[in-house]
């Protein structure tokens, strides 16, 4: 395939390897610092990894033998948005468990050593061989979409070809396949690629080890990945926008929902240009929480947190910890984004979250079996196509779920919809109008989520007691 580099550097310098090591994350307090031998040493393994080099060129975040420990640990949680403590706490060390790639963490989308970029915009690429994983259309398709993401917002142009070298050859390969950098198995590296250049240049590689899927959310979406390790291939590294798909973070999305962040369109651009018409793509933010146009999708609590669902991601708020905003995947690989209504089930301490006309039952991370299922075995009509937005009632044990400007109340206990509903939610919620976007109960008072406002209801006088904007709720 290429040069072979018995460095070590190479590594650090060309490779994006997307590293799975699953979170073990809990909805608790933190622990203050981690103490164990065995915790330290992943702790200096990681830093080692991802955060050290012999050549300051390659990752700006250089350490020589003088430089402790914590301050690396404050470079780390400095890019990841963390509390800068210099302490491995619980949720340092939630985020090195995180999906992630191989390469330095470079900041907000930066290009990789030297800037290396193709000297022309007219690109080919060859698929060596297949998984057997997938019919071998579904690969073709998959890395073709997967390119197209790229020339959709540049001025690239790809080919494919079919036998000879081309700029990038693309294959499926096992453990140690002479490149310096050997697989390690299912549910590790997934794959990487190389920068621009001669020779190996460009070049991605996937773990045939792992199982790969085109759709759905078995195994590691090809599409997802490809995309990721293409950016790499056109001279892009990783991205702190923790919305971007440079983000150095491995998060399903549905392929045909997928849109490519305004943050990579940038990264690309700054690369080789905009693209020779008057229009200009551009692509979905990572929302801001202090951002006067925030909305919500849903908002739930679970376990004395709060959660507030936006796309692809939710913020998660716990009395004890910062802010911090995720992927849906990251926690919840099978479940969709752009979830439209959520709740906490009291009763049986669970999270309910709904998408169409489908919902999930969660205890804590895990999915219970045989989700999702139809809304219709909740006793809702046909005519209901999706649930707005949905609040539970501890003391009573009553749901309360909302649909356009009417809402339907279910027995959590009897698991029954209560007869006598749908009835008009102006008649029991008076100032609330329709198009609820989320709905809570907090502390006595139910907190209807409209637009970038909230609105405060006291259940006891029936009425509307105050209105803020949304965000407040994120500390903002």
């Amino acid at each position: 395939m290429g040069k072979e580099d018995t460095t070590g550097i190479g590594r650090m310098k060309y490779l994006s390897i997307l590293l799975l090591s699953f979170a073990s994350c809990t909805f608790a307090a933190p622990v203050d610092l981690v103490r164990n031998d065995v915790d330290m040493n992943f702790v200096k393994n990681y830093l080692n990894n991802y955060y050290s080099s012999e050549d300051e060129a390659i990752a700006p975040f250089y350490y020589d033998d003088n430089v402790t420990l914590a301050e690396k640990l404050k470079k780390m949680q400095q890019f990841f948005g963390l509390e800068v403590t210099g302490n491995p706490d619980s949720e340092t060390l939630a985020v090195m468990k995180k999906p992630r790639c191989g390469v330095p963490d470079l900041g907000t989308f930066t290009l990789t050593d030297g800037n290396p970029k193709w000297k022309r915009t007219n690109i080919t690429y060859r698929i060596l061989n297949y998984t057997p994983d997938m019919h071998q259309s579904d690969v073709d398709n998959a890395i073709k979409k997967a390119l197209e993401v790229w020339s959709n917002a540049s001025p690239l142009t790809f080919k494919r070809l079919y036998d000879g070298i081309a700029d990038i050859m693309i294959s499926f390969e096992v453990r140690d396949h002479r490149d310096n950098s050997p697989f390690d198995g299912p549910n590790g590296i997934l794959a990487h690629a190389f920068q621009p250049g001669d020779n190996i240049g460009g070049d991605v590689h996937f773990d045939e080890e792992e199982s790969w899927s085109s759709k759905g959310t078995r195994g590691y979406n090809l599409f997802i990945v490809a995309a990721h390790e293409l950016g790499h291939s056109m001279g892009l590294s990783h991205s702190d926008d923790a919305g971007a798909l440079m983000y150095p973070t491995y998060s399903y999305t549905e392929p045909h929902l997928f849109r490519l962040p305004q943050d990579d369109i940038d990264g690309i651009q700054a690369i080789y240009g905009k693209l020779d018409n008057p229009v200009q793509p551009t692509g979905p933010t990572t929302p801001k929480a202090c951002d006067p146009r925030t909305t919500f999708d849903a908002v739930a609590s679970i376990r004395g947190e709060m959660m507030f669902f936006k796309g692809r991601q939710f913020w998660r708020k716990h009395p004890q910890l910062d802010l911090e905003l995720y992927f849906i995947a990251l926690f919840w690989p099978n479940l969709p984004s752009r979830i439209e209504a959520a709740y906490e089930n009291y009763e049986k301490d669970q999270l309910v979250l709904f998408k169409g006309n489908q919902y999930w039952v969660l205890n804590g991370y895990d999915i219970q079996y045989g989700y999702p299922k139809s809304i219709y075995h909740l006793g809702f009509p046909k005519t209901v196509k999706k649930i707005d937005a949905a609040f539970s009632d501890p003391e009573s044990g009553k749901t309360y779920f909302f649909v356009g400007n009417k809402y339907w109340r279910y027995d959590e206990i009897r698991q029954t919809m209560e007869a006598g509903y749908p009835k008009n939610i102006a008649q029991t919620f008076k100032g609330v109008g329709p198009k609820i976007d989320a709905a809570l109960q907090h502390d006595g008072y139910v907190y209807f989520f409209q637009g970038t406002k909230v609105l405060q209801f006291n259940p006891n006088s029936r009425r509307v007691q105050s209105v803020q904007r949304s965000n407040t709720w994120l500390n903002c």
